[in-house]
C-alpha cells in the first residue's frame, strides 16, 4: 500500500507539472498563479484582472502581474485603465522590467490613439539606446516574446522603434516626418513592411514615381520579407493606388511639423554610433541634419 501510495503521489505530481507546462502557467496557489489559471485555462479575463490586482497588492510577482493585467485589459478594451495602472504601479517593479513596461505602454497608447504620448515614449527609448541604457554598450540583448527568448541586435531594435515612430507620425498625419523616419529605419535594417509604409507616405505626398520604385522592389523580392503574404498583398494594393493616379493631396496639414531640434540632434548621434562605449563610428547612418530643410519649404 505504501509503495502504491507513493507511486500515485509521484504520478499525480508529474501530471500537475505537465499541466502547468502545457498551459504555460507557474505552479503553486498564489494570487498570480490563480490569475494565470483564470486567464489561460478558465478563459475568464474579468476574474483574471481581479486576481492580478490581488497579486500586485500582495507583492506576488508584481512585474509579471502588472504586465499581464495590462495585456488582458487591452483585450477587453480597457486600455485607458491599463495605462493608468502601469503608470501608477510601475514603481513597484524591478529596474529590469521597465523596458518591457514601456513596450506595453506603447501598445496601449497605439490602441487608444494617444499619438503624442506614443511619439514621446518612442523618442525616449531611442535616446536610451544611444545612451547605452538598453543594450549596455553591447551589440545584442535578450528579448522575450510568447514565452520564448531570442537575441535582438541594436540595428534591429533601432529600426523597429523608428518604424513605430514613423507609423505614429502617419497618424497625425505628418507624412513628411514619417517619410524621413522610415527612410532612416530602412537604412539600418530594411524590410518589406516598412517599405510599404514608406511608399504610402510618398503616395500621400503625390510622389507616385518614387512610391512605385519602392513597391517594385518589394514585389521583385529585393527586400527581407518580400515573399511574405501580408506585405506582398499590401504592396500590390498600393501599386494599384499609384496607377490610379489619385489627385494631389492637401499639404496644408504637413507644413507644421513637430520634430524638435533636440530630437534631431539625438538621432544624429544615434546614427553615428551604436552606444557611448563605442569609439569607432559606424558608416551605416547618414547625417539627418537636413530634417528641417526637408520639412519646411
Amino acid at each position: 500500500m505504501e509503495v502504491g501510495s507513493s507511486d500515485q503521489k509521484t504520478s499525480s505530481k508529474r501530471e500537475r507539472e505537465e499541466f502547468h507546462v502545457a498551459h504555460k502557467i507557474p505552479s503553486g496557489d498564489t494570487p498570480y498563479v490563480r490569475a494565470k489559471h483564470a486567464q489561460l485555462v478558465q478563459k475568464d479575463p474579468e476574474a483574471a484582472i481581479v486576481l492580478f490586482w490581488k497579486a500586485i497588492n500582495a507583492g506576488d510577482r508584481v512585474d509579471s502581474a502588472l504586465k499581464d493585467m495590462a495585456v488582458v485589459m487591452k483585450q477587453l478594451d480597457r486600455s485607458e485603465e491599463a495605462i493608468e495602472a502601469v503608470k501608477s504601479f510601475r514603481g513597484l517593479c524591478s529596474k529590469q522590467s521597465q523596458e518591457s513596461l514601456d513596450n506595453v505602454l506603447i501598445d496601449l497608447y497605439k490602441k487608444c490613439g494617444k499619438v503624442e504620448e506614443q511619439i514621446e515614449l518612442l523618442k525616449r527609448k531611442l535616446r536610451q539606446i544611444y545612451q547605452g541604457q538598453i543594450f549596455n554598450g553591447k551589440p545584442t540583448k535578450t528579448a522575450r516574446s510568447h514565452g520564448k527568448k531570442f537575441q535582438v541586435s541594436v540595428k534591429q531594435e533601432t529600426s523597429r522603434l523608428l518604424g513605430n515612430l514613423g507609423w505614429a507620425y502617419m497618424q497625425k498625419p505628418n507624412y513628411m516626418a514619417a517619410e524621413v523616419v522610415y527612410k532612416k529605419a530602412q537604412m539600418i535594417d530594411p524590410d518589406a513592411n516598412k517599405a510599404c509604409n514608406l511608399s504610402l507616405c510618398l503616395i500621400k505626398q503625390g510622389r507616385h514615381d518614387e512610391a512605385r520604385t519602392i513597391l517594385d522592389n518589394v514585389l521583385g523580392g529585393k527586400l527581407p520579407g518580400s515573399n511574405d503574404h501580408k506585405p506582398r498583398t499590401r504592396a500590390e494594393e498600393l501599386l494599384l493606388e499609384v496607377r490610379s493616379r489619385q489627385p494631389q493631396p492637401d499639404f496644408s496639414d504637413l507644413l507644421g511639423h513637430d520634430i524638435d531640434d533636440d530630437f534631431v540632434k539625438g538621432i544624429e548621434k544615434l546614427m553615428n554610433e551604436w552606444a557611448p562605449s563605442r569609439s569607432k563610428r559606424l558608416p551605416v547612418f547618414e547625417e539627418i541634419s537636413s530634417f528641417r530643410d526637408q520639412l519646411t519649404y
